[in-house]
């Protein structure tokens, strides 16, 4: 079982969950500078989340409810549609994860701040990670592949 983590935004979180743990993961930086349109956020979204896709059986995000900014939640929006198109046209099923959910298994508490999720993931996977480098959105896509797992682990078989 191959499971693609994502945590949708700007510093957009990624983490391939395989043979029982995270084995690869990092941020895709989606800023635009100021002579590119704000879609191409979302061009250079689909780049990389096609290469990371090959090989994934589950495609987990972290399902958001409400943003603080209508530009976020915009940003929000566009990647998980693309996510969903591209899944959908690979034939990969796709499966959103609540906020709280992820941060539940990351540290034992559904409203668990950020540097909570990051000491979490460095304590398991010894990892040096900072809010400061994009390490609470590696994070995140970290917690958001474990989570899948455990949750994918926990069906009844068909």
């Amino acid at each position: 079982m191959r499971i693609l983590g994502i945590d949708p935004g700007t510093s957009c979180g990624w983490a391939i969950w395989e043979n029982g743990d995270v084995v690869h993961a990092g941020t895709w930086d989606l800023s635009t500078n100021r002579f590119e349109g704000a879609g191409m956020r979302f061009i250079a979204f689909e780049r990389a989340f096609r290469s990371a896709l090959r090989g994934a059986n589950l495609v987990a995000f972290e399902a958001v409810s409400s943003h603080k900014g209508v530009a976020a939640a915009h940003i929000y929006g566009g990647i998980v549609s693309h996510l969903q198109r591209i899944a959908q046209e690979t034939g990969i099923p796709y499966t959103g994860i609540p906020v709280a959910t992820v941060k539940r298994t990351a540290t034992g508490k559904g409203n668990a701040k950020k540097d909570a999720m990051v000491a979490a993931a460095n304590a398991r996977w010894g990892l040096a990670l900072t809010e400061a480098n994009g390490g609470g959105d590696e994070a995140d896509a970290r917690w958001i592949a474990v989570t899948a797992a455990q949750q994918y682990a926990a069906r009844p078989a068909a």
